[in-house]
């Protein structure tokens, strides 16, 4: 029942820039040095979708029409741009302003090493990239606009590595739209930061967020055969440790569980819909308020909030799409509580019931069935665990600060609990927050971040950036270099750049 590999019928073009100066001769040694490069990192393993090498743009018309086409294209989810040659930029900016997919500016060349003792000038008018691309970043940082830029050698993995990282967030941005959130209710009541403008996060990410009546997911909810059902339980019997009373004596609210997990899913994909989110203060007919159906949703890549918060289900859905297929997971995260311990200043995060299974990488979470003095229903099912300790993850948050979005993002350390957390009955997981506790909240607080996160233990900070950048907006992070002076500083200076930039 997992959503389908996002990857999957998508592509990255290669946009090779040269001009008629050169004769034909030297156009035949572009084009096949380019697909070369084109070649050996499609061969390379390290980008999550193929390289397609486009004819050689020689001048402002052929320019143009690559622009649109890559633009309409939906198979197209970015444009890889190297200046093979010298390419006059004028002859560019007809078709940069159509262009609407992410660029990369790729600074590479051919050769490794410069042929010392039989360079000639037929050598230096074929290898000309390290000026091609400078007139190509001039016309590009005039027109203002965003890209990823790349420098080094084709083979070089790193150079790989960071286009593969800027492939997995052009598929998080083709993600976000089109992307329909599927919300049943409406917002927690009094809530601050959950709220936000759904229009405006149209505009911006293209994300499309809309209600539907809670009952209607109980008409689909009411649907659900009990074959369905039955085949549900033995996959959850197959995939996690279940807890002897839900297959005795609590057998009736497994049942319900799973019911309402194929609910669910039913109306999402009847809507279209790749990312929901739920509200335990409107749960109409429902028995429960859903807590391994969430849960699963999010480990199949659904985005999944709960309380209203459909900005945290766009995040999550997003991380979802740019870490598929790499070890870890995305899930909503929620910060609970403090250790102020001295040298084990660490986070706990959770939620009452929805924390994405793909947190723990060894071992199986535990199907468990506990109260929740919240919902005023029955009993809810939900899976319990701890997350799997790892470096370099991050929690991420947006936050619609009146005029506009910003994204904050905390890079951390999941590490190992001190103790059980045997009577803690939901999925958590515990983080050192860089560059520390003290830092990190100081500045979370000060940037306005929400208390709902998206946390990934697959894409780190790089991936985000290059999604923010590609979005236009803000991202204020916090990693190990934060300093909390710095940091208020570089916020009122972003403040003062969002509000004047009209471009986006």
């Amino acid at each position: 029942m997992s959503m389908n590999n996002p990857f999957e019928g998508k592509e990255l073009w290669f946009a090779v820039g040269s001009q008629d100066l050169y004769g034909e001769e030297t156009l035949r040694q572009v084009g096949v040095q380019a697909a070369d490069i084109a070649k050996s990192l499609n061969d390379s393993g390290r980008i999550p979708v193929k390289l397609v090498l486009k004819p050689t743009l020689k001048d402002s018309d052929s320019i143009l029409n690559f622009m649109v086409d890559a633009s309409s294209n939906p198979a197209c989810i970015g444009v890889v741009a190297w200046m093979h040659t010298f390419s006059p930029a004028k002859m560019w900016i007809r078709g940069l302003e159509k262009l609407r997919k992410p660029l990369l500016q790729l600074n590479t060349q051919h050769h490794v090493e410069i042929p010392w003792d039989t360079i000639d000038m037929d050598f230096m008018n074929l290898n000309q990239s390290a000026h091609g691309d400078r007139e190509f970043g001039y016309i590009l940082t005039r027109l203002g606009i965003p890209r990823k830029i790349v420098v080094g050698h084709y083979t070089d993995p790193e150079v790989a590595d960071k286009i593969g990282v800027w492939a997995r967030a052009c598929a998080g941005w083709d993600a976000a739209n089109n992307m329909k959130v599927c919300r049943w209710g409406d917002n927690m009541r009094d809530v601050a930061v959950t709220e936000g403008d759904k229009t405006e996060a149209e505009r911006v990410f293209g994300v499309s967020v809309n209600t539907w009546p809670v009952n209607e997911l109980v008409e689909h909810v009411n649907a659900v055969t009990d074959d369905q059902v039955k085949d549900l339980i033995e996959d959850y019997k197959r995939s996690y440790e279940v807890a002897p009373e839900l297959l005795d004596s609590r057998y009736d609210s497994l049942v319900v569980a799973a019911r309402e997990e194929l609910g669910m899913r039913a109306m999402m994909e009847e809507v279209g819909a790749t990312a929901a989110v739920d509200n335990f203060q409107d749960l109409g007919g429902l028995h429960q308020l859903p807590g391994v159906g969430a849960q699963r949703l999010m480990a199949d890549g659904y985005g999944f909030s709960a309380e209203g918060d459909w900005k945290t289900s766009v995040l999550i859905r997003i991380g979802n799409v740019m870490g598929y297929g790499l070890k870890g997971g995305c899930s909503l995260m929620e910060d609970y509580s403090y250790n102020f311990v001295p040298g084990h200043e660490e986070i706990m995060g959770a939620h009452m019931l929805e924390v994405s299974p793909t947190l723990l990488t060894e071992g199986r979470p535990r199907l468990e069935i506990h109260p929740l003095s919240i919902g005023d229903r029955e009993d809810p099912v939900r899976l319990v665990f701890t997350a799997t300790p790892c470096t370099d993850a991050v929690v991420v948050s947006l936050a619609d600060v009146r005029e506009r979005f910003r994204l904050v993002m905390n890079v951390v350390d999941v590490v190992e609990p001190g103790g059980s957390l045997a009577k803690l009955p939901v999925a958590r997981a515990l983080w050192k927050p860089r560059p520390s506790l003290k830092v990190s909240a100081e500045c979370w607080l000060r940037a306005g971040a929400a208390h709902h996160t998206c946390m990934t233990t697959t894409v780190g900070r790089e991936a985000w950036e290059d999604f923010a950048r590609m979005a236009g907006v803000e991202l204020a992070v916090i990693d190990e270099n934060t300093e909390p002076r710095r940091f208020e500083a570089d916020l009122r200076a972003a403040e003062l750049y969002h509000r004047l930039d009209n471009r986006h």
